[in-house]
């Protein structure tokens, strides 16, 4: 019973680490984004992380899709690696963005007509589902981890199509920005 007890206290304890970053983390985003004086780091190399994220959120949604196949065709162990490898990138990722919006002031888009149109759905859908998508996708990553393999499903329905969008459209919005940048 006291093991059965000490379980359940461990994992009310992840679901609080779980709430709390997946709050903590996208309000300090918005206040990087929004910081009236970005954070000056000395040097010119950030301006090149725009670059790398797009790079690492083209592999993360490799990873995604390959996750999928993966566990379609029952390569459980597969599916396991390369959605840690996507986790690992998404975490890698915020890091690098994180340091970015920090640091250098954002670029505006200059498309005009329907592809600034187009251009605004996704990024404020992207930046919407961002910021929730981390919830759903750190409840499926744990209850994966620990193999608990019907609460994983359940996360899973709303966690990966989330994820896969955030991801995809990161890269497009990068891609439609980017003949912008001025670094």
């Amino acid at each position: 019973m006291e093991t059965n007890n000490s379980m359940l206290q461990n994992e009310a304890k992840v679901k609080n680490w779980i709430i709390a970053i997946s709050i903590i983390i996208p309000v300090a985003v918005a206040v990087l984004l929004f910081m009236p004086q970005k954070v000056d780091v000395g040097a010119e190399w950030v301006y090149f992380l725009p670059h790398l994220n797009a790079v690492i959120n083209s592999a993360a949604s490799l990873a995604l899709i390959l996750g999928l196949i993966f566990v379609k065709n029952k390569k459980y162990n597969y599916h396991g690696a390369t959605m840690s490898v996507a986790f690992g990138l998404g975490a890698i990722f915020l890091v690098s963005y994180v340091i970015y919006h920090g640091a250098a002031e954002s670029t505006s888009f200059g498309g005009e007509g329907t592809i600034r149109t187009v251009y605004y759905f996704l990024l404020i859908t992207h930046i919407v589902l961002a910021a929730v998508a981390l919830f759903p996708i750190l409840f499926a990553y744990y209850y994966g981890y620990t193999n608990q393999r019907d609460k994983h499903r359940k996360v899973v329905k709303f966690a990966y199509p989330i994820w896969l969008y955030v991801s995809v459209t990161g890269v497009i919005v990068y891609l439609m920005i980017s003949p912008y940048y001025t670094h």
